[in-house]
């Protein structure tokens, strides 16, 4: 009898130990598994090669390729004030491979000021806040101008004289100058680009007289003297360039907009790789030889979790969708 009832157990612990055989093979390919990034990820820059977007982009590319094990390669992809490249990373699949630094322009201004074809909140997956800089009222040396007032007095005596360059309708180059000549009674042309790369060649060149980009990427025309700064935005004068007035010491209130970058992806980015990319990105901006570059070209690094970005971004959209309802600014 004990041998009848001894008989079966080498059949159950034959079975057990190939339960346990195969845990231990499952956790060893769980352990082993690599993790995301697999591949290459492309960073989209809504704008055209050249000018502080780009920059930053490079910038941040370069670091975060040594920091996460992948390389980051960045696609510019200009036009329609950012808009053709927010579609573009909108539309991509959900895998962390297609990432876009986003700026006042796509995730501020144009949501707040004109239709667009994508959802500046729901059609994204804020990862992290890189920073922002102001912007500068620079014009072309050529002009007999000065400092502001002659600025604006110009302006009045030659309406229509001067035009002015943008990174496209709707941007913060563009909104801030249309809030400018409401606000100081002068008239110019606007004369929209595909990016403020090809904006600042044009005014070199003086095709356009003035402009009103970051003060990040005008710092090296300024510092040589190709362009001329007259002012900033912002509620106080900037370490990088010290002697440009604020609007404010002028007599102009409500021009305190800065131009942010961030990094988003599609919506409904998985929660692992939204987190493994703000840790990394962060671990990028707290490198000191990015901060220093970053400081010393007047941007201030703003690192924040996903969801305290997610929050920046609603509030910029509803900030200049009042200041356009209060100064009365519409954009086809």
């Amino acid at each position: 009898m004990s041998n009848a009832i001894n008989r079966p157990m080498p059949i159950f612990l034959s079975f057990i130990a190939a339960l346990a055989i195969l845990g231990i093979s499952l956790g060893a390919q769980a352990q082993s598994a690599p993790s995301y990034p697999l591949k290459p990820i492309k960073l989209i820059a809504p704008v055209a090669a050249g000018g502080g977007l780009d920059n930053i982009a490079r910038a941040v590319a370069e670091k975060l390729s040594r920091s996460i094990g992948q390389t980051v390669v960045v696609e510019n992809m200009g036009g329609g004030g950012g808009s053709i490249a927010s579609q573009a990373t909108a539309k991509a699949p959900a895998d962390g491979y297609t990432l876009m630094i986003a700026y006042v322009g796509t995730h501020g201004t144009n949501p707040a000021v004109r239709k667009l074809p994508y959802d500046a909140i729901k059609d994204f997956t804020p990862i992290g806040m890189i920073g922002a800089t102001p912007n500068v009222l620079i014009i072309n040396p050529e002009l007999p101008i000065k400092n502001f007032k002659e600025f604006v007095d110009y302006a009045k005596k030659n309406p229509a004289k001067l035009s002015y360059g943008s990174a496209g309708p709707g941007t913060l180059t563009h909104l801030g100058m249309e809030q400018l000549k409401l606000a100081a009674g002068i008239f110019m042309v606007h004369v929209p680009y595909r990016g403020v790369g090809p904006a600042y060649t044009d005014l070199l060149a003086g095709q356009t007289q003035v402009m009103l980009p970051t003060l990040f990427a005008g710092l090296p025309y300024i510092n040589s003297n190709r362009v001329r700064g007259l002012a900033i935005t912002g509620t106080k004068r900037n370490s990088a360039a010290p002697t440009i007035p604020t609007f404010k010491e002028l007599g102009y209130d409500g021009f305190d907009g800065q131009q942010w970058y961030g990094l988003v992806g599609p919506a409904n980015l998985p929660p692992a790789i939204v987190a493994k990319l703000n840790t990394e990105l962060n671990k990028v901006l707290a490198l000191s030889d990015f901060s220093e570059k970053m400081t010393s070209e007047a941007m201030t690094l703003m690192p924040m979790t996903p969801p305290q970005f997610s929050n920046y971004i609603r509030d910029d959209i509803a900030r200049w969708a009042k200041v356009a309802k209060d100064r009365h600014i519409e954009i086809d």
